[in-house]
């Protein structure tokens, strides 16, 4: 039985070049002859491998969230939650200060940029921003239920604000802001935490 075509390019490279691309121009800033062009496959092929533009999108927005968003879940497995609190805002940082990655977060920017024809854009991304808080809640809950904050700590609005305050990082990150200025509302995000015996380590550092 003979053999199918091999493909002519690399999946994993192309997807790469498509988040790329989404995440420095947006879900309508984004073209499919860019994207054809940025992952270096025709159009046939990008249909073939990746459906239309809406399921490449999907597929970027899964590669963005399992790699370099991958901070936010990295950091809550910390067993200390202030350190791990505090290892989420470090992550963030790295992320939009990264010099190979376009300004801002994928999650935010994305949103902001997409108009009344891509609805589902905004709500496919707020579903996933609403998720990111679900978890850093659930941080914050086990923390409570370990002794490792207090029982009087009220985990949904904590991860409310300490969630707040990241995406609107990622917001001044795009408008420009330095490294130093957003371990500086970092640090102060951080305070939002109960203080204990630890709280001494919190505070960010610039690299």
């Amino acid at each position: 039985m003979p053999r199918g075509r091999p493909r002519l390019f690399n999946p994993d490279k192309a997807l790469d070049a498509a988040l790329m691309l989404f995440w420095r121009h947006g879900y309508e800033g984004t073209s499919l002859a860019a994207l054809a062009e940025a992952m270096d496959i025709n159009m046939p092929s990008l249909y073939g491998a990746f459906g239309n533009k809406e399921s490449l999108f999907r597929k970027a927005l899964v590669r963005y969230i399992e790699r370099p968003a991958s901070y936010l879940s990295n950091a809550l497995k910390t067993p200390d939650v202030r350190l791990a609190i505090r290892k989420m805002f470090q992550g963030a940082i790295d992320m939009v200060m990264e010099p190979g990655h376009p300004d801002g977060c994928l999650l935010v920017q994305g949103a902001l940029a997409s108009g009344p024809a891509s609805e589902w854009v905004r709500r496919e991304l707020s579903q996933r921003r609403a998720g990111a808080e679900a978890a850093v809640r659930r941080r914050l809950e086990r923390a409570v239920d370990e002794a490792d904050l207090p029982a009087s700590t009220d985990p949904a609005r904590l991860a409310r604000y300490l969630i707040t305050v990241l995406w609107g990082m990622s917001v001044q990150a795009a408008g420009g802001a330095t490294r130093e200025q957003l371990l500086d509302i970092s640090n102060h995000a951080l305070r939002a935490l109960p203080p204990d015996h630890k709280v001494a380590k919190l505070s960010l550092h610039s690299a």
